[in-house]
């Protein structure tokens, strides 16, 4: 985007302002769309500092489920046992890249590690992981606070609507 806030979109000009609105999403609603896509990111503190790693995940109730691998860097993630998991963020999107309508959610909570061999087994077969590498565990982000908003076009009302 330049200074005059216009996009240019495959080497052509736009206006990526006018014409659309960003609207709030109740929390119920940006659940339902976290559910419609497989992909997100979670944001967690490592060795100090904010990181960031794609995961694909599912949403059950309102809790967020994502798949883990031995040696990654999200087993890292293990609450003392006086505490009620790790605070971490979750964000998943749909945005069309030509249109810029869409949506964007946050789920922020806490993360803990699924113990039940059941449950893990059932999440193993639920979630595909994206790479090769063997997923042997779950994380359960419980959804203490969730944000998000849609990217949509702006209402108007016909001229005939404005005449008195």
């Amino acid at each position: 985007m330049d200074q005059d806030g216009i996009g240019r979109v495959g080497g052509h000009t736009g206006d990526t302002t006018t014409g659309r609105r960003m609207r709030e999403l109740d929390r119920a609603e940006a659940l339902r769309l976290l559910g419609t896509v497989s992909l997100g990111r979670i944001v967690f503190t490592q060795s100090a500092l904010p990181a960031v790693r794609p995961v694909n995940h599912l949403v059950e109730g309102e809790d967020v489920i994502v798949r883990i691998h031995d040696d990654g860097a999200l087993a890292s993630l293990v609450a003392p046992a006086d505490v009620p998991g790790v605070v971490v963020a979750y964000e998943a999107d749909a945005i069309d890249p030509v249109t810029h309508f869409g949506w964007s959610v946050v789920v922020t909570g806490y993360a803990c590690l699924v113990t039940d061999a059941d449950e893990v087994a059932r999440f193993a077969s639920l979630l595909r992981p994206w790479v090769g590498h063997p997923m042997t565990g779950a994380l359960r982000i419980r959804s203490d606070l969730v944000t998000g908003f849609r990217l949509e076009a702006e209402r108007t009302l016909p001229e005939s609507a404005c005449l008195g």
